[in-house]
This record gives C-alpha cells, structure tokens and sequence, in this order.
C-alpha cells in the first residue's frame, strides 16, 4: 500500500467553538483521490480548514505526512476568485500568485507556469487578460495557480460548484488524469453524489458530527442502503 499522506484519530473539529466533527478516524494514501460529501453546515470546510492548518484540532489528532504533504506541497483551489475587475491582470500573473511563499529560482518559473498551464489545457494563453476568459477558464486558471506550486497533496473546496455541465466535466476530467498521470493526490469537498461516483476511489460522508470513510464502491453501496 501506498504511504499515508494524512492520518486522522479520534479527531474532533469545532467551528465558533461548537464541535461540528466528533471522533473521527481516517487515512489518506498517496495517489488516491477522495471525495468528501455532506450537506452545508456539516463541517466540510472546517475539515479542509484544519487540512490546510488554519483550524485547530479540538482534540485527538490531525498528522500531515512531514516531507509529501508538507506546507510547500500542499495545493488549494476555493469555490471562486473574484479578482478586482479595474486591475489589469494576465493569466501569468494571476497563476504565479500560487508561487507566493515559495523558494524557487528564476529558471523554474517559467516551467512551472508552462507545466501548470497545460495540465489544465489553457496552454498558451499566459498573456491573455484574465477578464477575457470564461467562467470555465477563470476556474481551471485557479486550478493551475494550485498546480504551479508542483503540489503532491491538492485540496479542493466544491470547485465546480459556478460551471455548467461542459465546464465540470472538462474540470473534472483534469483532476482525474492528475491523480492517473501525475500521482496526485486529491481531496475534493463536494455536496455532487455523481462526482464521487465517477472520479473518486475513496469517499468520507459527513453527517451529524460524525464522519464516514472507505472505498468508494463500500461508501456509495452504504449510501444507497441508507436511502432505501
């Protein structure tokens, strides 16, 4: 088995102090591809809050692997990012705002930004203004700001939720061959069943405070039983 990239015991997550995750236990390997489902309010974003190191757990514990899942290596793509319309901004400059932190020499810039932008099929368009792009672009312009940063562990908060059905599936189908080409590893908090479904080898539901996890065919087989 591949190595974990985060192992959760026992944790408990508060939001404003009052738990919204309680005793939850689960590992995430290198390579998988996780999908996190539940409706609002059950704690998806404070879990990728805590991912990301900005929540505190309220107890047990929360280990990100040292070197693979460490700050530097650890991707972020939001919902959205409205920039300011009055600023003049590329696409190269908008994507190299993920470099922001890193130590990286001149030479590696350029092939990062390259390589990001392939990935997520915008190649090419470095120097075109961000504002001309579509909905669908300006979101795979902020996967690629993730992706600039070569990140081994890459973290999504319900990306797809502003595209149509051509912009989610052209998204979705980027994500997949990261995880199938690239090795990365992906957790993506969404409220879709049909993305977990189709893309995902591991799902975690949440729920009243408590949390789920497995194999996709066991969570999904487990998900239909409940709804029966």
């Amino acid at each position: 088995m591949s190595e974990p990239l985060i192992e959760a015991h026992a944790l408990t997550l508060a939001y404003d102090g009052r738990p919204v995750l309680r005793d939850a236990a689960f590992t995430v390997r290198s390579g998988e591809f996780w999908c996190v489902l539940g409706p609002n309010g059950s704690g998806k974003s404070t879990l990728l809050r805590a991912l990301l190191g900005l929540e505190r757990p309220m107890s047990g514990t929360l280990r990100l692997h040292p070197e693979r899942a460490r700050r530097d290596r650890i991707g972020f793509v939001p919902q959205r990012c409205d920039l300011t319309p009055t600023l003049p901004t590329t696409v190269r400059e908008f994507v190299l705002l993920g470099t922001v932190g890193l130590s990286l020499s001149r030479a590696d810039v350029p092939a990062r930004l390259v390589w990001a932008l392939e990935r997520v099929g915008l190649e090419g368009g470095a120097r075109r203004d961000y504002w001309t792009l579509s909905g669908g672009e300006r979101q795979r312009a902020l996967l690629a700001r993730a992706l600039v940063r070569r990140p081994t562990l890459l973290l999504l908060d319900e990306p797809t939720t502003y595209l149509d059905r051509d912009g989610e599936r052209l998204m979705l189908e980027v994500l997949g061959e990261l995880e199938r080409d690239d090795g990365v590893t992906l957790v993506l908090v969404t409220h879709d069943e049909r993305i977990a479904r189709r893309y995902a080898t591991h799902v975690a539901v949440l729920g009243e405070q408590t949390l789920t996890a497995g194999d996709r065919a066991t969570m999904l087989a487990s998900l239909e039983g409940d709804a029966c």
